[in-house]
């Protein structure tokens, strides 16, 4: 697979430009600030699937040029995980970028993303990190919010956007601009859906043919909690249950934590509410996969996403 750094073997378009270093990304970012051009920042880990393309056509919609930046951070991950078996292709990634309308990809080394090694200094998340995903993984969203913050630096955009899929690290990066005065207006997409509901991730590329199958059922677990609520179920533990059920009736599928949250503040809920968050997260095989559904929001075709609700805050 193509790491940062090596030969792009396509044709670039006129409009479109590579950025490996700091220098190429000011240069670019220099000339579309002249010609009065607003920017929005789509901040991926590589590895491009149609949700993080969505995520291009949601900033050509706020913004006059579209950068991507693909990254792994290794901040975000702790020993043991996946950092180095994630999957990349930066070829692949450029063009499928290109293709989609981004006018800049930038593409750094750590090297270059951390010139004088990995920052001192790291942004402190707070209590909206410790709940969900941040029980299983305390480091990961201080790892997150740091290249974030890091990239709002480089960038220096006027819109950021992310994906709902993950919603609390969306909460959080919008918490995190509202409450330092970043000046970022961070919009949240639509999930985009395989057609049988799975939520797009690059880690599904880690599962095998039985575990594919099994993680549909992590969207109907959620989509039946869904059903339930719309027909008058308010009781929280009655909807977690429901999903539990689901998922631990379904083989090859290991639940870590199944809640109810409020969509402001992540704490538990007793009592069911429309816009109320029910979210997961599912060990299959090698794959830690995560998901939502925002309770009594208008769902659309699957594999076409939900309708736009963003996070609260």
């Amino acid at each position: 697979m193509n790491q940062p750094g090596g030969p792009i073997r396509f044709t670039l378009t006129p409009g479109f430009s590579m950025a490996r270093t700091r220098r190429s990304l000011e240069a670019t970012l220099e000339g579309y600030r002249k010609d009065g051009r607003s920017v929005a920042l789509v901040p991926t880990m590589g590895y491009l699937h149609e949700g993080h393309l969505s995520l291009v056509d949601t900033a050509r919609r706020h913004a006059d040029a579209v950068v991507l930046s693909i990254f792994v951070n290794p901040l975000q991950f702790a020993p043991g995980e996946d950092l180095e078996r994630y999957p990349r292709d930066l070829e692949r990634d450029a063009e499928l970028a290109m293709d989609r309308g981004a006018n800049l990809v930038f593409a750094p080394s750590e090297g270059e993303m951390f010139p004088t090694g990995r920052p001192r200094i790291q942004v402190d998340p707070g209590e909206l990190a410790k709940r969900l995903c941040g029980q299983a993984r305390p480091h990961h969203f201080q790892g997150v919010a740091t290249i974030v913050a890091k990239l709002f630096g480089l960038v220096r955009p006027d819109v950021a956007v992310f994906g709902r899929k993950d919603y609390q690290q969306a909460l959080l990066i919008r918490t995190m601009v509202a409450d330092l005065d970043l000046g970022v207006a961070v919009q949240v997409a639509p999930i985009m859906r395989e057609p049988d509901g799975l939520a797009m991730s690059s880690r599904n590329a880690y599962l095998g043919e039985g575990e594919r199958e099994a993680a549909a059922e992590i969207f109907q677990a959620l989509s039946s909690a869904d059903r339930v609520f719309r027909h008058g179920e308010r009781n929280a533990e009655s909807l977690r249950s429901r999903v539990h059920r689901h998922l631990d009736e379904t083989p090859l599928l290991d639940p870590e934590y199944v809640e109810l949250v409020d969509p402001q503040s992540l704490a538990p809920l007793q009592e069911a509410r429309e816009g109320a968050v029910l979210a997961v997260a599912v060990q299959c095989g090698r794959a830690r996969l995560i998901d939502n559904v925002v309770l009594g929001s208008p769902v659309s075709d699957p594999r076409l996403g939900e309708t736009d609700v963003e996070p609260a805050g």
